[in-house]
């Protein structure tokens, strides 16, 4: 559970964010912050994560004592890879820029303590929050959340892109499964299910629409 209750707070936007993977509950105390829960949410690697952890003690330059509270920690999975744990912290780059003297000897602290437990530290801005795979991610958590419609309709769509070798966009899929546009519409909430899911395949570093290329992934 987080350590620190998040307060209301009437400078930014604070809630609790939808999650499955997130131990206990994935508040938050800014827009960047949860848009950066939505890609831990949505990042297949990601095992589990918390938010506000952990509070860690330190000493400042002149001697007194402080204290500080890291935004996030995720542990990630990859196949065939050891799994690896993440401490974050999210700011904005004004911020950073304009606090930067008092930031500094905190994540000095953070890094430390990361280094002691074998985790990383990292600080995550807007810069590399706020992009088109956070459009996208956000677009297709609902429809991975909601599951297909049909587990017929799952099949349906991944053979019929294997027959049109393997490579089209989510239009032309739609319109090879079906001519009627009622029956195309709904394909939709699987087929964007079984993107968000990494079982069709596309580009989610580009918007994400229905003439984007999508192809098969292996089984």
């Amino acid at each position: 559970m987080p350590v620190r209750k998040i307060p209301k707070n009437y400078r930014n936007v604070t809630g609790v964010a939808a999650h499955r993977k997130a131990e206990g509950a994935a508040s938050f105390e800014s827009t960047l912050e949860r848009d950066f829960i939505a890609l831990l949410e949505f990042d297949p690697a990601v095992e589990r994560f918390e938010v506000q952890p952990i509070t860690l003690d330190w000493s400042d330059d002149q001697g007194r004592a402080r204290s500080y509270t890291p935004d996030a920690i995720a542990t990630f999975k990859l196949h065939g890879q050891p799994r690896r744990t993440v401490l974050y912290e999210v700011k904005y780059r004004s911020d950073l820029h304009a606090n930067w003297p008092d930031l500094r000897q905190k994540f000095k602290a953070s890094i430390r303590y990361a280094r002691q437990q074998g985790w990383r530290f990292k600080i995550v801005t807007e810069v590399e929050i706020r992009t088109p795979y956070l459009d996208n991610a956000t677009f297709l958590l609902p429809f991975m959340r909601r599951g297909p419609s049909e587990e017929a309709h799952m099949a349906l769509l991944t053979d019929r892109l294997a027959e049109m070798m393997h490579r089209t966009t989510p239009a032309d899929l739609l319109a090879a499964c079906y001519q009627d546009e009622w029956h195309r519409a709904a394909l939709i909430p699987t087929l964007w299910y079984l993107v968000g899911t990494r079982q069709i395949g596309t580009d989610l570093d580009e918007k994400l629409t229905m003439a984007s290329p999508i192809w098969s992934l292996p089984v």
